[in-house]
């Protein structure tokens, strides 16, 4: 028998489908897909929805009259629900460099911002969730508290009796603390990355890692542990095979961000993490067919 392995669909597999769409989730379940990544913001109203940018991207963002917006539109957090269902998601704008980034999605005009509800509805009984609570400790003007984040995530996730399907992850360590202090039952997942454009470890401490510092004399995977995460999900070029084997030897899943090209998810499968985010799950599911797993 196969063993089992967590790829996840990153925002619902944006590589094929209009990202963060109920579309896009639906295609990753079919594709085979039990694993679903996507990220969360409020409304004004207090509704959690799913939402990379804490505002309306340009990219991808089209007003009730199907026009792109022209420039960086409002924090999400500053419209109700019903303002915000008036804006199509369903493609990306072909003129923009971002749009140009995934020539093989395919637009589904009409797609609106969806509720965390809405997607627990539309998944079966065998999908899993990883949800992103989206905060950055850098502006803390474009999201609620941390705080009352996590409050509501949990809440929303025990309405659901999702616990045992769902994980909260978060570069921003202060909600899922925050999250594992209210609901021991309900994993989370630490996020990180180390590179020239965006660094969530370095500092003394880092403003990302909850007042935890890789400057204490503690491993960054000590640190995992510590802020209660059952998973360390790396920016994948960050990943080598003593960083894995330190996460597993402390009891955590290393699962590694975001990652699309085929060879690469095959080097890292090879390294034993437990499981990929990808753009791509058509090109996940082939890799892990020709390495003998399966999606868990």
């Amino acid at each position: 028998m196969a063993a089992a392995f967590d790829l996840q669909a990153h925002r619902g597999g944006r590589g094929l489908a209009p990202e963060s769409t109920l579309a896009a989730f639906r295609n990753a379940i079919a594709l085979g897909v039990t694993t679903l990544e996507t990220d969360l913001a409020v409304t004004s109203d207090g509704v959690l929805v799913l939402s990379h940018e804490p505002r309306l991207n340009p990219d991808l963002v089209r007003d009730r009259d199907g026009r792109w917006l022209d420039a960086v539109g409002p924090t999400i957090k500053s419209l109700s629900l019903a303002e915000l269902k008036t804006y199509d998601i369903g493609r990306l704008n072909p003129a923009t460099r971002y749009g140009k980034q995934f020539p093989t999605q395919k637009a589904v005009d009409g797609e609106r911002f969806p509720t965390l509800a809405e997607l627990y509805a539309a998944a079966g009984p065998d999908v899993h969730f990883n949800i992103e609570t989206k905060v950055d400790p850098t502006k803390p003007d474009e999201t609620i508290d941390p705080l009352r984040f996590a409050r509501m995530t949990v809440d929303a996730i025990r309405a659901a009796r999702m616990e045992k399907r769902t994980t909260i992850q978060s570069f921003d360590w202060r909600p899922l603390i925050e999250a594992k202090r209210l609901a021991p039952e309900i994993d989370t997942v630490c996020l990180t990355i180390e590179s020239q454009n965006m660094n969530t470890v370095a500092g003394s401490p880092s403003p990302w890692m909850a007042g935890l510092d890789v400057n204490s004399g503690r491993s960054l995977q000590q640190l995992v542990q510590l802020a209660g995460c059952s998973a360390w999900s790396p920016f994948w070029r960050n990943v080598n095979s003593a960083s894995v084997a330190e996460a597993h030897e402390l009891g955590l899943k290393v699962i590694p961000w975001t990652v699309n090209n085929p060879t690469d998810m095959a080097a890292l499968i090879d390294l034993k993490v437990d499981g990929l985010i990808t753009d791509y799950p058509d090109r996940g599911l082939a890799v892990l067919a020709e390495k003998g797993l399966k999606p868990r």
